[in-house]
């Protein structure tokens, strides 16, 4: 007796998991018009915000670099690092996002009302448009931010031909992803927000960190 029914069940019971999975890391984005009607607080000069963490980072492609405002849009803290090769998954950005906040800042738990907002920049190759992996880290960011106590602040990509923050309409083309490195005087960003210190990297993670 021949039995050929185990591989075929086998086969088919793989292909709703797997749809399973798409389906919820398609869950975990965000697209524009959602990240609009989230009521996301609008940065005052993003362009003075993307040249200070630009200069102080100096982010290549796949480097996300998140920043942490005060009311007044000074630099509290920063961090860079470099995404892995995985899927594009909010959940994993999210995790990633939240352990950098983690090490430069403390929780805002305990605040009636988030006092300071967090704020993230992703260079990357290609287009300036959005993309299911900027929706990705629009979701990590937000979920990110809410478990830390933070304000959820603006979402802004970096590409070949500048800058641009998602969900507003508003960009540059100075600096682009192949910008050189300038200096944090140059561009008069967060005075008196001197890095304090700056991390080594983990195989296959360059990490940055600025802090009071």
């Amino acid at each position: 007796m021949t039995f050929g029914f185990a591989p075929s069940a086998a086969t088919s019971m793989s292909i709703p998991s797997a749809s399973v999975d798409s389906a919820n890391r398609l869950a975990r984005m965000l697209e524009p018009a959602e990240w609009a009607e989230a009521g996301i607080p609008l940065l005052r000069n993003p362009r003075e915000v993307v040249r200070g963490l630009h200069a102080r980072h100096r982010p290549t492609p796949a480097t996300a670099v998140l920043a942490v405002l005060d009311h007044g849009e000074r630099l509290v803290a920063s961090a860079s690092f470099t995404r892995d090769s995985a899927t594009a998954d909010g959940w994993n950005f999210r995790n990633a996002l939240l352990a950098h906040l983690r090490r430069i800042i403390p929780h805002d738990l305990r605040r009636r009302t988030p006092a300071r907002t967090a704020v993230l920049l992703y260079c990357r190759e290609g287009e300036a448009g959005w993309t299911e992996e900027d929706g990705a880290w629009m979701w990590g960011l937000r979920d990110a931010c809410t478990l830390h106590g933070l304000r959820c602040g603006a979402y802004i990509t970096l590409t070949r031909s500048g800058w641009q923050v998602l969900g507003e309409g508003r960009g540059g083309r100075r600096p682009h992803a192949a910008s050189g490195p300038s200096s944090v005087a140059e561009n008069g960003f967060v005075p008196g927000a001197t890095p304090t210190r700056a991390g080594g990297g983990t195989a296959g993670v360059r990490r940055h960190t600025a802090a009071r």
